[in-house]
């Protein structure tokens, strides 16, 4: 299937490994020029600048100017910007519960998963109406809906990214920019798998495996494994391109059958 996306630009946030490399490397793929924002660049990321149609930017996207920085290097370096893509994202398990988590976590879970993104859009909003048909894809999570007191700060901020991409649909819709979400469950990069992951850090917990936690995630979804970066990669770009041209205000969920409910 053409997605029709040749020629066009992007800027993806947190494009240095996991779900953003692999959305870098699929819209390369497309014809794609890509300004690939991440706070180090290279590995396998400095590999795909060398075809040419990647530019690595290293930035630090928590500070207030850093998504504005990678914004502006797209308008610079080709003329506009039609396809805004915001990944970046991290989570630490709050093992201990609410009552441990300090307001400078607060603030890092809420800076990285949502204030990034709120940042972005602001920079980029003004280019992707000039274009008069553009998009922004929000990577989110299950966790926006599926509540858990051992990532609390992770779930509210995805919560917020999640309402603040309907919101932004509605209002810019109107004037050609369409807004979606993807909301990924357990997916195989380093936020999960890596050895400070996720998995890792519940293990030496429970005093079990890392293995052992993937597992018993991966047995609660129906299709038994944790989704894949190139197939979240998929989904956005498919969301990005005028294939879902009237697409806009929808969260889509890729979790493997994890959550249950309509």
């Amino acid at each position: 299937m053409d997605l029709h996306l040749e020629g066009k630009v992007a800027v993806v946030t947190g494009a240095s490994k996991g779900i953003g490399l692999a959305i870098t490397r699929a819209m390369a793929e497309e014809g794609v020029r890509v300004v690939a924002a991440a706070r180090t660049v290279g590995g396998p990321l400095a590999e795909l600048a060398a075809g040419g149609r990647v530019r690595p930017v290293a930035v630090d996207l928590t500070d207030p100017d850093g998504p504005a920085r990678a914004v502006r290097e797209a308008v610079e370096a080709f003329g506009g910007l039609d396809i805004l893509v915001n990944n970046v994202g991290a989570v630490s398990p709050r093992l201990d519960g609410f009552l441990s988590v300090s307001d400078e976590e607060w603030t890092w879970g809420l800076t990285i998963n949502f204030l990034t993104a709120v940042r972005a859009a602001r920079a980029a909003l003004p280019y992707l109406i000039e274009r008069g048909a553009a998009s922004i894809v929000n990577v989110s999570s299950v966790n926006a809906f599926l509540p858990d007191p051992g990532v609390i700060d992770y779930c509210a901020a995805k919560a917020a990214l999640t309402n603040l991409s309907k919101a932004l649909s509605k209002e810019f819709g109107p004037r050609g920019v369409r807004v979606n979400t993807v909301s990924p469950g357990p997916v195989e990069t380093d936020l999960w798998l890596g050895d400070r992951g996720v998995a890792a850090t519940l293990a030496a917990e429970s005093g079990n495996t890392p293995d052992d936690v993937v597992a018993r995630t991966a047995a609660q979804t129906v299709t038994g494994r944790f989704t894949r970066a190139e197939e979240v990669a998929d989904l956005v770009l498919l969301l990005a391109s005028d294939r879902a041209g009237n697409s806009t205000g929808s969260d889509h969920t890729i979790d493997g059958g994890l959550i249950t409910t309509l």
